[in-house]
C-alpha cells in the first residue's frame, strides 16, 4: 500500500500528495481550486486540475522537512531513516512554519 498525506493551505484542505510506482504525485483538490480565495502550495506547483507527478519528492515538500539537529530529533523518536524522504514528510510535518502542513493519512 502506498503512503499518503492530506495537504492543508492556511489550514484549508487543498490536496494529496501521495507514492506512485514511478514516485510521487500530487493533485489539488477539486472543491479547492474551485474557490476565490485558492492559493498554490507553491509556484512550482500552480493551481491545476492536473495530477502532478515526479520520480523525486518535489522539492517544495522536501524543503519542509526539517534539516540539523531537528532532523535527528525526528530520526530518534519516530525511529524513521533520514533516507525515507517522504516517511520524514508524513512524521514531522504536521506542525511546519509557514502557510503549508501535512496530515498522514
Amino acid at each position: 500500500m502506498n503512503r499518503a498525506g492530506r495537504v492543508f493551505v492556511q489550514n484549508t484542505y487543498a490536496g494529496r500528495i501521495y507514492e506512485t510506482d514511478e514516485g510521487y504525485a500530487f493533485e489539488y483538490d477539486s472543491s479547492y481550486i474551485s474557490q476565490d480565495n485558492a492559493v498554490a502550495v507553491s509556484m512550482t506547483l500552480p493551481l491545476s486540475s492536473d495530477v502532478y507527478n515526479s520520480n523525486i519528492l518535489f522539492p517544495f515538500f522536501d524543503g519542509l522537512i526539517p534539516e540539523g539537529w531537528l532532523l535527528g530529533v525526528v530520526e530518534r523518536n519516530w525511529k524513521i531513516d533520514g533516507k525515507d524522504r517522504f516517511g520524514l514528510l508524513l512524521a514531522a510535518c504536521r506542525d511546519c512554519i509557514g502557510d503549508v502542513y501535512i496530515e498522514a493519512e
